[in-house]
Parts: structure tokens; sequence; C-alpha cells
């Protein structure tokens, strides 16, 4: 009795919420509608007119020939230039991890894909944060730290071809899956329910139980699977606009803007298989002044996820997740459609949730902390 009525409290307050809008908001411009708190106007990055195309770096969409280092030319190129567009065009684009850079814009074609290599040496293993902690991770595919002013526009598809960093569960998924998995070689656990993409993944996760924190004694190296990055990391940014493109197939979460300032979603799809482990959506960590509008995502854990951090490393740094907007969204499948934890030790404020549809989700509105 008491958990209904509390849960049917959190569904009134954000009705309210919704409703009161019309009446005493505050205008988000062009991005969205009214906002019953103080939340300043929100604008999009500031990108010079200078344009380069990934071809003219010895680029090629063959889905095959390496273009890491062509990606870095242009960005490079673009930085030189003082920002400006770095045209992807149709065709599919194997590469290792791209680097943003302040005041520019990576921009896909219609028929543009981005497949990202699993070849562990092109992601070396950095110090960052997962899941409200301080750890070391291999470094994400797309990434941006303390970037001004940034973009991620188009009508193509950025891959991360997690399925090579992921474990599998036997109960979440049917033999077709099941079966050719496991004769790609890895390693079962010892009953057999789980498959590991290698001894180091199933040892760190024998030491880490439920967590992504692994055992500190244990060689990274020999771990590394087990690292297994977020698709999009954009930590300490500001001026932020990812718009029209989708992002899919993460190794781990899919989209983490953290401790950003000034972030737009708008028009994005976001999917992962039904079965990805820590296949989140977009987690929203300890960020302030936040749109997302008009996306879909349909993945294999939470949907849209805000975050502030966990217990003592969440305090350290006690930044709140706050003036945050999310309206028009659709979610298909995943644990949670809206949810707020259950890393929020930094705490979360000033969040609206308007005008959004929860299809097959398994939970609408989603609260949880320790």
């Amino acid at each position: 009795m008491a958990k209904n009525f509390f849960k049917s409290l959190i569904i009134s307050v954000l009705c309210i919420s919704a409703l009161s809008c019309a009446r005493d908001g505050k205008r988000l411009h062009q991005f969205g509608g009214d906002v019953p708190f103080d939340m300043p106007a929100l604008r999009a990055p500031s990108i010079p007119a200078n344009e380069v195309v990934l071809t003219d770096f010895g680029a090629v969409g063959d889905g095959e020939t390496l273009c890491t280092e062509a990606f870095a030319k242009a960005f490079n190129r673009l930085e030189e230039l003082g920002g400006g567009r770095l045209v992807v065009p149709d065709g599919i684009w194997f590469t290792g991890p791209v680097g943003l850079k302040s005041h520019t814009e990576l921009h896909l074609g219609d028929n543009a894909i981005i497949f990202f290599s699993a070849d562990q040496d092109l992601y070396p293993i950095i110090s960052t944060s997962f899941e409200g902690l301080d750890m070391q991770r291999c470094l994400s595919p797309v990434h941006a730290d303390g970037a001004t002013d940034i973009a991620i526009t188009g009508k193509g598809v950025i891959d991360g071809n997690g399925t090579p960093w992921r474990e599998l569960k036997k109960r979440k998924v049917g033999d077709d899956i099941w079966n050719p998995t496991v004769k790609k070689g890895g390693v079962l656990a010892d009953d057999g329910s789980v498959w590991y993409p290698d001894e180091g993944y199933k040892k760190a996760r024998l030491t880490a139980g439920s967590l992504n924190r692994q055992d500190p004694s244990l060689d990274l190296q020999e771990i590394k699977t087990f690292l297994r990055p977020v698709l999009v990391s954009l930590k300490n940014c500001e001026n932020v606009l990812l718009e029209g493109v989708t992002f899919q197939n993460s190794p781990a979460w899919n989209i983490h803007p953290l401790w950003c300032r000034n972030v737009i979603v708008k028009d994005i799809t976001v999917r992962n298989p039904h079965y990805s482990t820590n296949g989140d959506g977009m987690d929203i960590e300890a960020c302030e002044n936040v749109l997302v509008t008009g996306s879909s995502f349909d993945v294999g854990d939470d949907a849209i996820c805000i975050k502030s951090g966990k217990d003592e490393d969440g305090r350290r740094y006690g930044k709140a997740c706050s003036n945050v907007v999310i309206e028009n969204c659709t979610v298909y499948h995943g644990h949670g459609g809206f949810v707020i934890g259950s890393e929020m030790s930094g705490g979360a404020n000033n969040i609206l949730v308007q005008d959004c549809k929860f299809i097959g989700t398994d939970v609408g509105l989603r609260f949880k902390s320790t």
C-alpha cells in the first residue's frame, strides 16, 4: 500500500509540474516549451563556417580500411582553421577512437556509418568516471574532454561494435544468439549461465561481483575487455549539440555527458540489443541546463538516466544534475524509461519530464538509490 502511494505521489508531482508550465514557466526559446523553474535559454554551439571532408585526408569508406588517422588529421586541420565542420560522406567508415575538438562539428551523411574497430590496442586505458565512481576504463570510441562548442549531427549511424566487448547472459537470449556467440570463442561461467569474451573478463567479473569495479590488484592489460568503454563520452564540455544521428551497439553505456553545461539533444535515435549488459541509452550525469527532445530509445538497460556520482566519489565532487528538460521522447525496450539513480550522491533538482511515451518499457518512471 505504501509503495503504491509513493509511486502515485511521484507521478502526480511530475504531472503537476508539466501542467504548471503554461502558467508561469520560463521560455527555452526555439529549443522547447515553458518550464516551471529558472533555467537559462539554451543555444546551439558556435561552429565556424569552415568545412572539410573526411576523404580529403585519405579515408576510404569500404568498411575495411582503418580511418583512425584520417579522422585525427581532419580534426587537427579544423583546429588550425579555428573550427568548422567535418563531413563524413556516405559509406562505412571503419575506425578507432575519434576525439572531438572545440568549435567543431562531426556531420554524418544520410548513408554514412562510422563503425568502430574492436581491436583493443586502439583503445588506451585512461582515468575516467563510470557508474559514478573514479575508475580506469578504455578510451571511448567518441570522446571529448573540456571542449567548448561541439556538435554531432546528420542522419547517419555511429555503431560502437559492442558485441565483442560485452558479456552475454544465457537467460536473456535464445539459442539463435547464444549458440553462435559461444562458437566464436570466449569462456563460460562455471555454471554455464554467462558467456565472457575472454579469461581476463571472467576473472575481473568474479572479483567485481554485481559492480563494474574490479579488484585493484588485477593487471589492467589482462582484463582490458572488462574495462569496456561507453560509446560517447563527453566530459566537462560546454555548448553541446547531438542532432539527428543514430547511436547504437555500445560496449557499455551509449551516451554519457558528464559535468557538461548547455546540452541540446534533438531528434536522435539510441538503440542497443535488449540483452546488452549495461546497455543504457543516455546517462546525463551532474550536468546543468540540458534539453532532450524528439528522440527515441530502445536499449538493454535504463534509457534516459539522471545521475550525479556515487558514494564518496559523488559527494567529493558534489555536483548535482540540474535544469533538465526531457520532452516528446519515446522509449521502447528498457529497464526504465526515465530514471533517476542509482548513482545520485551529488543530488538532482529542477527536472521536468513531459509528453513522453513508454511502450513495452519495464518501468516508465524509475527512481532508485542506496
